[in-house]
């Protein structure tokens, strides 16, 4: 039976109004940091690297994977963004990919979304960076040691959102953080044992491939081109594999189910591709794969402007 991902984000009502605009200032101000610090740490193969990650991070999180007890988790992808890219670069892509998600898939809501964004682009790839830093300097540049970097920072990134999620829960009296704060730190150890795993798969295909863009190798003559068809290739292929997407519900929505404030939820206010089914398409599971190209294109496209913009406003970087 094919599926269609369930929302992934915490929905308006659950976070106050109050701490929902102290994250949204605290977002913005590390967004308008990292648009300025691409200006000084941004490649020009990491352009069209940019576009990539982004596409095949959405892409990645519309697959749900089914964890335990009824629940799911998706990939956060802020691990494999910063080793790539560096935690600027990273911050832009995650930013890109949650605000997508709420505007146009209403998955998340817009008073909430500068919570979402503070803990998984921010939180997510701050986390990611130091844990990947800390390791490199015991572990090396080899196979082993980027992977056990790799799978390390992504399950922290996970884990440690996950425990800022609860806190925002509980700052907001949706749930006494006694409660909060074990029940997202137990699903989401588990949760981030996938995220690992995935990251492991995707470091390890790179390693082989093009280890260039792990910047331990020499740069390939065809790296532009190269990545956008190879990397956008991958994305579309996990958008038409985005109707395998477990339907059980993620993390969060567990923890809301299991401790009664699941009600607390609100609607969008609006619609667009809601619940990522494009409209006007009858089949549930070709309406799905629509949503996820156009998420795709749409995540890639803005990180490219994004990154040009930048690269043009300080050529001499």
């Amino acid at each position: 039976m094919l599926l269609s991902p369930t929302p992934m984000h915490i929905p308006d009502g659950f976070l106050s109004v109050l701490v929902s605009i102290v994250l949204w200032i605290a977002a913005i101000g590390v967004i308008t940091l990292a648009v300025r610090k691409l200006n000084q740490s941004l490649a020009e193969k990491d352009i069209p690297l940019m576009g990539v990650v982004a596409a095949a991070i959405f892409a990645g999180q519309m697959l749900n994977f089914t964890v335990v007890g009824g629940t799911s988790g998706h990939l956060l992808g802020a691990a494999l963004a910063t080793m790539l890219l560096g935690p600027w670069a990273a911050v832009i892509v995650m930013t890109t990919v949650v605000a997508t998600q709420a505007l146009i898939f209403q998955d998340g809501g817009l008073l909430a979304l500068g919570g979402n964004i503070f803990n998984m682009a921010v939180i997510g790839v701050f986390v990611s960076y130091s844990v990947s830093q800390i390791l490199r300097r015991f572990l090396g540049e080899d196979l082993k040691g980027i992977l056990i970097r790799g799978f390390a920072a992504a399950w922290s990134s996970i884990f440690v959102a996950s425990l800022a999620a609860a806190l925002e829960l509980a700052l907001s009296g949706t749930s006494p953080a006694n409660i909060a704060v074990p029940a997202m730190a137990g699903i989401h150890a588990l949760i981030g044992l996938g995220e690992g795993a995935i990251t492991l798969g995707a470091l390890s295909f790179i390693y082989a491939t093009r280890r260039d863009l792990l910047k331990i190798g020499p740069t390939h003559p065809t790296t532009s081109k190269g990545v956008i068809l190879g990397g956008l290739g991958i994305a579309a292929l996990l958008a038409i594999l985005s109707p395998l997407a477990s339907a059980y519900p993620d993390g969060l929505e567990w923890v809301a189910e299991q401790n009664g404030f699941l009600e607390a939820a609100q609607d969008s206010a609006y619609t667009i591709i809601p619940d990522y089914i494009f409209p006007g398409i009858s089949n549930e599971a070709v309406a799905t794969i629509a949503a996820g190209i156009a998420g795709v294109l749409i995540v890639a496209a803005i990180s490219l402007v994004v990154a040009r913009s930048q690269r043009q406003a300080d050529p001499k970087v």
